[in-house]
């Protein structure tokens, strides 16, 4: 078994050189922001979505375009408004009048990565359209299907400040995000250098940004994502922390029950385990540590637990809540 897993670590040694390369070429204009960086990165090796908050301003759609040039993927921005359609986001029949026949216009969706910007500005049906290419990587237009080209990666934004003329995201909705993702602001030595790029300085380098990976690279690191190793011991951790949303006073967590409204889904174990072998993949390691599911528990987890009105009024978030659970579960 040693053997086994030290010549799966040198093999996700050997693979995933690219990327330390790929961070490099993204730092050429982004400041800081490594955390954001490497959740992004964490849900396109692991081909699941993932929900950004943010106030606006702290270079979210920026990141996005630097990583698209940098693995050479097509990306496309959907601006969501109160009055976008279904069909502006997936592509609608026209009618060609010099042929009497339906043509398909494919809409914005037909990228390999996606900004859906301030998805919270959209009524339900609009989202919908969306959250359902989301789920079975394809499009129905008219009578045809298509499907999504791979890598497909919707990174869709919210603003935490401005409620007004918003629809929020249904529980059910928001669960099919791997990841939801805060972004702060950067610190004081950070901003001076962002403040010291003139636009014309941040065009040219982004113009000059090399493609370092192709869409190919990242499916096949995917598949050699699937072989690193989680040890039987951190799977049950795994699920000791998402059923102790469930069933807190099991744990010894019986203060906050009643905070908690609804705990996570079996999606939040699946994800849990499939982020902390990205994570891991990202650190050129070939198998999984607690720190790593730690890591990246928090952003599994936020969006998964409903808050009770009790939390609402104690002023309790859901990181507070995953914060105690590890705090308190014991790590093997």
């Amino acid at each position: 078994m040693d053997k086994t897993i030290r010549e799966l670590n040198e093999k996700i040694q050997r693979e995933s050189v690219f990327i330390q390369d790929l961070k490099n070429e993204i730092h050429k204009i982004i400041v800081g922001q490594d955390y954001v960086i490497d959740r992004i990165l964490v849900g396109l090796l692991g081909n699941g979505h993932i929900l950004l908050e943010g106030v606006p301003g702290l270079a979210k759609t920026l990141i996005i375009k630097c990583i698209s040039k940098c693995i050479q993927a097509k990306f496309q921005r959907i601006q969501f408004t109160p009055d976008l359609l279904p069909a502006d986001i997936i592509g609608t029949l026209v009618y060609n009048p010099q042929t009497t026949q339906f043509v398909i216009k494919k809409g914005p969706i037909f990228a390999n990565i996606i900004l859906a910007d301030e998805i919270n500005r959209a009524p339900a049906k609009t989202q919908s359209a969306l959250l359902e290419a989301m789920q079975e990587r394809q499009v129905t237009i008219g009578e045809q299907t298509y499907k999504l080209d791979e890598p497909f990666l919707v990174l869709a934004t919210q603003n935490p400040i401005e409620q007004e003329g918003t629809y929020p995201l249904p529980e059910a909705q928001v669960d099919r995000f791997m990841l939801k993702i805060k972004i702060d602001y950067p610190d004081k030595d950070e901003e001076k250098s962002i403040i010291e790029l003139t636009p014309q300085m941040l065009e040219q380098k982004f113009n000059n940004l090399s493609p370092i990976v192709s869409p190919k690279d990242i499916l096949t690191a995917r598949k050699i994502i699937d072989e690193i190793y989680i040890d039987e011991k951190l799977k049950e951790y795994v699920l000791n922390i998402v059923f102790a949303t469930r069933e807190p006073d099991k744990y010894n967590l019986a203060d906050i029950k009643s905070f908690i409204m609804y705990g996570a889904s079996p999606r939040a174990s699946i994800y849990l385990v499939l982020a902390a072998k990205c994570y891991a993949f990202l650190n050129h390691r070939g198998y999984v540590i607690p720190d790593d599911i730690k890591s990246i528990a928090y952003d599994v987890l936020r969006h998964r637990i409903i808050l009770s009105y009790e939390a609402e009024a104690e002023e309790v978030t859901s990181d507070d809540i995953v914060r105690q659970i590890l705090n308190t579960i014991e790590v093997p």
